[in-house]
């Protein structure tokens, strides 16, 4: 096993990956930001190095630091958690060339399944379904018009390159495409350097469903079930639960053999997840990205499965098998994850940076959980992602969890911030949600109106 390992993240990420080497009998160094200093995490590892000042690209972004200070302190392995470099086949390449184990897949898989176009070409391959749409990068409006044309609106553009919600857009006609088409390639230029764009056939109304797998260096791959993440607003997961209550025993077979499916054809090394949108008045299911890293919701697949999927992570890439079979697996009761921001759901969830005067996080009793970098007398920097905590609660059933995380909301109290507790507590609560009756319209189109209409 690895003696020591950097985590190049910050947060509840860095926080549980310190958690688990520990655990595992790793040693951890945190690396930080100026305006980190301060961090839980930068507290909790065992070695603590700058990287620079408080903007990400000279931070958190920044490859040569990161790389000197796993030289520096001796690190054998890096892990990237998620966001900032996690999907960055270069920095994954770099850590190859300095003999660096980069904990996630290999530099080629990543540009592989990384580029929605080249993922896209490869599940053709594959045999998994894939929603209409073009063969390749479009790159101009004219190709944009054209291409809508054959596969008919309305159409989903998406840069070839992102993530997190940038570079999409929904377009229902013509009329809205041109406009639709600038803005979306003008933002995944600036956030991903590169503005080439994909058009698909949007599936509408659908649940987002996405697959959790397992690879190792030994070609053993394993799914850990499924997530149902349709509760999002402006393409941003806010709740998630597993299973989905969409899916029957029949469709779930076939969804996580698909992703296997789609898993083994790359050879894929260690955590990831399959994206699926599902049509649910067809049962039809089209295959829709990869995340080649660690998800935010990756707790809710832990509480059901019983499988630590950081520690597998770390274990993975030391050359170890997956300390699971798929026949070991086996799925118990539901668990749900809320994503706590300092934001302010009332005023368009601005951030809501600042200094926290008290805090306390709900506890006790069996299935709750709460991942979080937070504590009393930190300052949240306004320079990063305003996510704060994520609470987890695992029932025997669905109602079950559900009042677990009611209850664990209502204790929920942070002040000196605003944070979106009480939304997350109106949005469990809703009779929809109650239901299971949503899809990935629900939230923007239903849930919101009302809310802002409570003002």
């Amino acid at each position: 096993m690895f003696n020591k390992i950097l985590i190049a993240n910050r947060g509840e990420i860095a926080v549980r990956i310190i958690r688990a080497a520990r655990e595992l009998g790793v040693g951890t160094v945190a690396i930080y930001s100026t305006a980190d200093r301060d961090a839980l995490h930068v507290h909790l590892a065992d070695e603590a190095i700058c990287v620079g000042p408080a903007r990400s690209t000279e931070s958190y972004l920044n490859m040569n630091n990161i790389l000197s200070a796993a030289v520096a302190t001796g690190a054998q392995a890096i892990h990237p958690g998620f966001g900032f470099l996690s999907e960055n086949s270069k920095f994954a390449r770099l850590c190859e060339e300095m003999n660096i184990k980069f904990i996630g897949p290999s530099a080629k898989v990543m540009d592989m399944m990384g580029d929605k176009i080249n993922a896209r070409a490869e599940m053709i391959k594959a045999g998994v379904p894939v929603t209409p749409g073009s063969e390749g990068e479009v790159h101009t409006t004219d190709e944009a018009v054209k291409i809508a044309e054959e596969i008919g609106y309305p159409i989903m553009l998406k840069a070839s390159a992102g993530g997190g919600g940038k570079g999409i857009r929904k377009v229902n006609n013509v009329e809205e495409l041109v406009p639709a088409f600038e803005a979306a390639q003008a933002e995944a230029q600036a956030a991903f350097g590169n503005g080439a764009m994909f058009i698909e056939r949007m599936i509408f109304p659908a649940r987002h469903i996405e697959v959790q797998i397992l690879g190792d260096s030994q070609g053993n791959v394993i799914h850990l079930g499924e997530r149902d993440c349709s509760l999002q607003r402006n393409n941003q997961k806010v709740l998630e639960e597993s299973p989905s209550v969409a899916i029957g025993h029949t469709l779930r077979h076939e969804i996580t053999a698909a992703a296997v499916k789609a898993a083994q054809h790359v050879s894929y090394e260690n955590a990831g997840t399959i994206e699926f949108l599902l049509d649910e008045s067809s049962g039809k299911f089209y295959f829709m990205e990869m995340n080649t890293r660690v998800q935010v919701e990756h707790p809710v697949t832990e509480f059901v499965s019983g499988v630590d999927i950081v520690k597998e992570q770390i274990r993975v890439a030391n050359g170890n098998e997956l300390s699971v079979k798929q026949e070991d697996v086996t799925f118990s009761g539901h668990a749900i994850e809320c994503r706590i921001n300092a934001e302010n759901p009332k005023f368009n969830f601005a951030p809501s940076p600042g200094k926290i005067t008290n805090l306390f996080l709900p506890s006790g009793g069996v299935g709750l959980r709460v991942d979080s970098a937070m504590y009393s007398g930190y300052s949240i920097p306004p320079y990063y992602d305003s996510m704060i905590a994520k609470v987890i609660v695992h029932g025997e059933n669905r109602f079950e969890a559900l009042m677990k995380m009611q209850r664990a909301l209502l204790e929920f109290d942070v002040e000196g911030v605003i944070t979106n507790v009480d939304f997350q507590l109106e949005l469990i609560s809703d009779p929809h949600v109650v239901a299971g009756d949503y899809d990935t319209s629900f939230l923007g189109n239903v849930f919101l109106p009302e809310y802002q209409k409570e003002d």
